[in-house]
């Protein structure tokens, strides 16, 4: 007769509990590698657009080629991805009117006209301000409150806020970039909130495509009423010291920091939440530091510089927050 083990029985579900730990990890992985090349494609938008700013173009001219070039380049991906889907997007057709037109075309008007008060930085991190929004959003749609690891993220974001705009300095930002680059972080946060959609069927890259689709139509719209101004103009554009012709610049904008960076971000923002997604994206703001500086030899006073480097790392700490909340 065999005594009974005394041994700890493994619960059968463990190996299943193991594999989905893996799972999570893969996919937040991958995750944090596409909101981070997002971040790297968005932050060479800045450069650029100014480059073509101080040639005389409009910030709505900018963002018309900008996401009408993109949508073009998206929109047969996006057909193949959708065939016999077309329930899904009139099912999610708000969303995708909200992506279009306020996450991408209000979004890109108002950071543009911001870039041609403030420093490209500057700017930037303004609009950034849109993951707090984000993350008030998620609490009020969900009724959970946020971690306390979360709420210290966004109070040491808020002191790199106040730095950033230099409340107590010499070098107070223009009030009107000011003003269009929080408009542009309300841009930013309809984007997140909106890319993170869990929406089975409807593959990313459509909601890219038919984003940016609508965004163009909306603008082209606008100009022709002449409730936007649209000009145009042919001359080179000056970046890192050199002269390149202006649909170079134009093409960068709208290869890189639209249709690859758009793509991107709704991948990374479906993988990773929309919280999480939005503060990994604060790398934008480094990103966009860097290439001003290189391509514009700008770069922020110190004590901005400093704010920077406090938004930022509120990363950490929300992200540790939400995934702690989530466990």
């Amino acid at each position: 007769m065999t005594a009974p083990s005394t041994q700890p029985q493994t619960p059968a579900v463990s190996g299943t509990a193991r594999g989905r730990l893996r799972d999570s990890g893969a996919r937040l992985d991958v995750g944090l590698v596409a909101a981070v090349l997002t971040a790297a494609s968005f932050g060479t938008s800045g450069p650029f657009a100014k480059a073509l700013l101080t040639t005389g173009w409009t910030s709505g001219a900018i963002v018309l080629l900008r996401v009408g070039i993109a949508a073009l380049v998206l929109i047969g991906p996006a057909l193949v991805a959708l065939r016999g889907r077309w329930g899904v997007v009139r099912s999610e057709l708000g969303m995708i009117l909200a992506y279009g037109l306020i996450a991408v075309a209000g979004c890109q008007v108002a950071y543009f006209n911001a870039v041609q008060h403030l420093s490209v930085g500057v700017a930037l991190l303004l609009e950034y301000c849109g993951t707090i929004l984000v993350v008030l959003w998620v609490w009020l749609r969900t009724r959970r409150a946020p971690s306390g690891l979360t709420w210290v993220g966004i109070a040491i974001a808020v002191v790199g806020l106040g730095l950033v705009l230099d409340l107590a300095g010499q070098s107070r930002p223009d009030p009107v970039g000011v003003f269009w680059g929080l408009l542009a972080a309300v841009g930013l946060a309809v984007f997140y909130v909106s890319a993170a959609r869990d929406t089975p069927g409807l593959p990313a890259v459509a909601v890219a495509a038919l984003g940016m689709g609508i965004g163009a139509v909306t603008l082209a719209v606008l100009g022709a009423a002449r409730i936007l101004p649209m000009t145009f103009h042919t001359n080179d554009v000056r970046v890192g010291g050199a002269a390149i012709p202006w649909w170079l610049a134009v093409g960068e904008l709208a290869l890189i920091a639209a249709a690859a960076a758009y793509l991107l971000g709704t991948f990374a923002a479906r993988r990773l939440g929309s919280t999480v997604s939005s503060f990994v994206g604060l790398s934008e703001v480094l990103f966009a530091i860097v290439f001003a500086w290189l391509l514009l030899g700008e770069l922020p006073h110190p004590v901005q510089l400093a704010g920077g480097g406090l938004i930022v790392g509120g990363v950490i700490a929300v992200r540790g927050g939400e995934l702690r909340r989530s466990r």
